[in-house]
């Protein structure tokens, strides 16, 4: 088995063994600025966007620190969604499955929506790594099944959508019962003004990386723009589907209606499509989690909730059918493909009243293609945005030529020169309007 970089952390072999078999080689920024600091004992903010390798930056040192021979809950990590803390869980059990037979690590997941005496029964042994949702680790400390105050570490994943979600209140009182000496590990896209009494309540100058991304998205992602001209949009959206074809598709919606709507749509035109938004129940959240998994479903139609914190494996295609409100979450739902070195395409059905959001994504480094589907085949536009270059050539055509007018005592060639910006301006406007 190949080296990895790991190797410089001094990891105990059986975390070693773990990292190569996950292929981990090299790691990534947030990683190596983090897991030396977390293994000393530090507290730590990490704000990054998905896909940056922060779930392992604080796992590995976390399952370095635990110490099987105490029976006793030695790390709490929380996160906003039963389906982000399940996807945690089972990294985890991909690493300590490795661990020595006389040293096991035992991690055990508490989320709503879940039978909660065969969970209280499972607390008979304390767990050395809970991870869960807030508000159900929080219900089983007050029932006192669940010993916190052995724990020396606690993690707030996502913090941001925690203070969304309304969770931090649960956090706050998970942590109230923690050692004054926790080592508390926070990460988060954005750390919002209404975070920071929570961080500066329970961190003394903690350790603080942001991994701005390189590029807003990434870097294998094509992006495209298709106009709606007056179509009728769930036909296109089929239409779309069907000639991408793709390998898995999320379709993404502002609201639970318009997702339900679509599926309906789609269903009647013949395609199996899944749905994944806050008003499904626990039981068929976790179904539709394992059908997507195992592949039924060629589409999917979800709201935001899918967009942070929910790892869907091999997502080839995202569709935009509305442009989320905080364009924030435009970078959140494509991020959804492209991952681990795959190439995806992210696609945006548009109408003229989503101008000003298309200028800010551009604004924030993000380069659309301008694309149509007609008679089934896609062919390509001018620049979405020429009309806007027009009318910018207009107006700078007309300051030059008032210039002009009012120049009267210059240097020499200045008039020529002025003369030659004119004649290019109306030449470059010629061609604009040609094209």
């Amino acid at each position: 088995m190949k080296e990895t970089l790991f190797e410089r952390f001094s990891f105990q072999p059986f975390l070693i063994e773990a990292i190569k078999e996950l292929n981990f080689y090299k790691p990534t920024e947030i990683q190596e600025r983090l897991i030396p600091s977390i293994l000393r004992g530090e507290s730590a903010i990490g704000q990054s966007q998905t896909g940056t390798g922060k779930t392992h930056a604080y796992l590995l040192p976390i399952i370095e620190k635990i110490d099987p021979r105490r029976l006793e809950v030695q790390a709490v990590i929380t996160a906003p969604t039963r389906e982000l803390a399940t996807q945690i869980y089972h990294e985890i059990l991909k690493i300590t499955k490795f661990c020595p037979s006389d040293h096991q690590i035992v991690a055990r997941c508490f989320v709503g929506g879940t039978d909660k005496q065969k969970a209280m029964e499972k607390l008979k042994k304390q767990p050395h790594i809970v991870v869960g949702t807030p508000g159900r680790i929080n219900d089983f400390i007050r029932e006192q099944v669940l010993f916190v105050h052995t724990a020396s570490m606690l993690v707030v994943d996502e913090a941001d959508m925690m203070l969304d979600m309304g969770f931090i209140v649960d956090v706050d009182q998970i942590a109230a019962r923690m050692p004054k000496d926790l080592q508390m590990l926070v990460f988060s896209a954005t750390i919002p003004e209404k975070l920071k009494p929570f961080l500066r309540k329970y961190m003394e100058n903690p350790k603080y990386v942001h991994v701005a991304p390189k590029q807003v998205t990434a870097e294998k992602i094509e992006h495209i723009l298709v106009p709606l001209r007056h179509r009728d949009k769930l036909n296109l959206l089929h239409d779309m589907l069907i000639s991408y074809n793709p390998y898995l598709a999320i379709v993404f919606t502002n609201t639970k209606k318009m997702a339900d709507e679509i599926v309906d749509a789609l269903s009647e035109k013949g395609l199996k499509v899944g749905v994944l938004h806050g008003d499904l129940t626990p039981r068929e959240r976790k179904r539709m989690m394992k059908q997507i998994r195992d592949l039924e479903f060629q589409y999917i139609v979800a709201t935001d909730l899918a967009a942070r914190g929910i790892d869907i494996q091999g997502v080839s295609h995202v569709i935009n059918y509305e442009l989320p409100h905080d364009l924030e979450f435009y970078v959140h739902r494509v991020g959804r493909t492209a991952r681990a070195g795959y190439t995806g395409i992210a696609i945006t059905i548009y109408e003229p009243s989503d101008q000003d959001a298309l200028t800010k994504l551009e604004k924030m480094g993000i380069d659309f293609l301008h694309r149509d589907l007609v008679r089934r085949e896609w062919v390509e536009l001018p620049p979405w945005n020429q009309r806007k270059k027009r009318e910018k050539t207009d107006e700078e055509l007309e300051q030059l030529v008032n210039k002009l007018k009012k120049t009267k005592k210059v240097k020499p060639g200045y008039k020529k020169k002025l003369k030659e910006e004119i004649e290019k301006q109306k030449k470059r406007l010629r061609r604009l309007k040609k094209k």
